[in-house]
């Protein structure tokens, strides 16, 4: 049996009110209150999407072992780098093995299901044991767009293997046509769309149905035979319209999600996925089809070891998980919108030197420290010398993770005078449960809601962007748990 083995999901806290946007740019495009209800889901200015696929995959594999994972896929159309591999970094900040097959799918908003099914299907031929497909996405719009209501930030990831399967993959359907709704040219921060009537009737009203129904057909199901039908469509209208014409009732169809989060581009088939999965009884039979240059529909039957899956934070834990933001300014600073003053400190020379990032990677990415193994003392970083007074001992520390572990705060700063995108700048001392201390940045708090023996849990995070290279530089944030 090949299948789902786990999940996990991931919605950034803050939500920030469609009105919001109305209210600042209604004046220029009135039409903006036809869809200005709801909220969607935006990045802090330290996410992006390759953060998101570390923060959903975390979550995935919480509880499985990480030594069985032997390849990895991350689906995006937005990766954060075009030439650097981005899914050597998600394995990377994972601490996954070096001897593992890493791939970006890319370029299509079909991606996150394409790479689900070269996963599965390389299951199926025995090449490999365990495979991990992450997806997500963070697009950026003009402003006062529609898009830029309709879109929303997010990532979701599924653990696929042969075993301890909670969803069997019965089988998939795809269709390849050079349908373009929009496109991103090469250099170019923002989609450039064609009109939304035409892509209504001519992409998602006949895509999506001959996928949905050319999977049926192939396996000689009718729509009353499957539990749930799952399908990205930005246009609330139309994606009931879909409903009725694949003969699907009310009950069935998953909602497209506008009203929490807007659509999360490539990674939306896979969320609204995991969402069925958090409620999904053994049995269910679930049709989740993609949209993007094609679509591919996949077919999954739910098994009775779903009961038995611990419970995972998932899409459900990032919706509950919220923070409503009013401020639309802050929305453009935090996706570089709009260009504010950062002061003479901000002119810093930000270059990583590539060399010293490789050789220190697994502490960076990993944030990988050492346990003395001869007394046991474990420390952060890794150093040639024990740190406890009484032992010393010399090169006798094995690797330990930090990323999974609890911590509380010792002391904690805030800091108007550091550069920073949101003043002021948090940081402070922590101290990790079973031992080992040190200074990190806080994240998706507030200087008012921090105190000392505060619990906190380590984030994957942007810790800064070189604009003058093209380079982002990743560590890990506390923050509030």
């Amino acid at each position: 049996m090949v299948g789902i083995v786990s999940y996990g999901g991931y919605i950034p806290r803050r939500r920030l009110n469609r009105m919001a946007i109305m209210q600042e740019m209604g004046w220029y495009i009135p039409a903006l209150m036809m869809v200005a209800n709801g909220e969607r889901s935006m990045c802090n200015w330290d996410e992006d999407s390759l953060t998101m696929a570390v923060a959903s995959a975390r979550d995935c594999i919480s509880g499985f072992d990480k030594s069985t994972i032997d390849g990895l896929f991350l689906a995006t159309t937005t990766p954060s780098f075009s030439d650097r591999q981005n899914a050597g970094i998600v394995s990377a900040a994972l601490n996954l093995r070096d001897d593992i097959a890493t791939a970006d799918v890319t370029s299509s908003l079909k991606s996150a299901t394409t790479a689900l099914i070269a996963a599965l299907e390389s299951l199926k031929g025995g090449d490999r044991r365990t495979v991990l497909v992450a997806a997500a996405d963070h697009r950026k719009t003009r402003s006062a767009s529609f898009y830029e209501m309709w879109f929303g930030d997010g990532a979701a990831s599924l653990l696929l293997g042969r075993e301890n399967v909670i969803a069997e993959y019965k089988g998939s359907y795809s269709l390849s046509v050079d349908f373009v709704d929009h496109y991103r040219g090469q250099g170019k921060a923002f989609d450039y769309t064609w009109e939304e009537r035409w892509i209504r009737d001519e992409g998602y009203a006949k895509i999506i149905p001959q996928s949905i129904n050319g999977l049926l057909k192939k396996y000689g199901l009718g729509i009353k035979d499957v539990s749930k039908v799952v399908y990205p469509c930005f246009i609330s209208r139309e994606h009931k319209g879909i409903a009725k014409k694949i003969g699907a009732s009310k009950e069935q169809v998953i909602d497209n999600m506008h009203e929490v989060t807007g659509e999360t581009g490539a990674a939306h088939p896979l969320v609204l996925l995991v969402s069925v999965l958090e409620q999904a009884k053994p049995g269910d039979r679930i049709v989740v089809a993609s949209f993007g240059q094609g679509s591919d529909a996949l077919l999954f039957e739910v098994t009775g070891n779903i009961a038995r899956l611990s419970a995972r934070k998932g899409i459900k834990g990032s919706l509950e998980n919220r923070k409503e933001e009013t401020s639309y300014a802050k929305f453009l600073k935090f996706n570089e919108l709009i260009e504010a003053e950062t002061g003479i400190r901000a002119e810093a020379a930000t270059q990583t030197a590539l060399t010293s990032l490789w050789r220190n990677r697994r502490m960076i990415l990993g944030l990988v420290g050492g346990k003395c193994k001869k007394c046991g003392t474990v420390q952060y970083p890794k150093t040639d010398v024990c740190v406890n007074p009484k032992c010393n001992a010399f090169h006798a520390q094995e690797d330990c993770e930090f990323s999974g572990r609890e911590a509380k705060v010792m002391s904690f700063t805030g800091d108007y005078l550091a550069v920073s995108v949101e003043p002021p700048a948090i940081y402070g001392m922590v101290q990790f449960d079973g031992g080992g201390r040190t200074l990190l940045d806080f994240t998706d708090c507030d200087l008012e809601g921090i105190q000392i023996g505060q619990a906190m849990q380590l984030s994957f995070r942007k810790k800064y962007y070189d604009k003058e290279r093209g380079f982002a530089g990743y560590f890990w944030k506390a923050i509030p748990k």
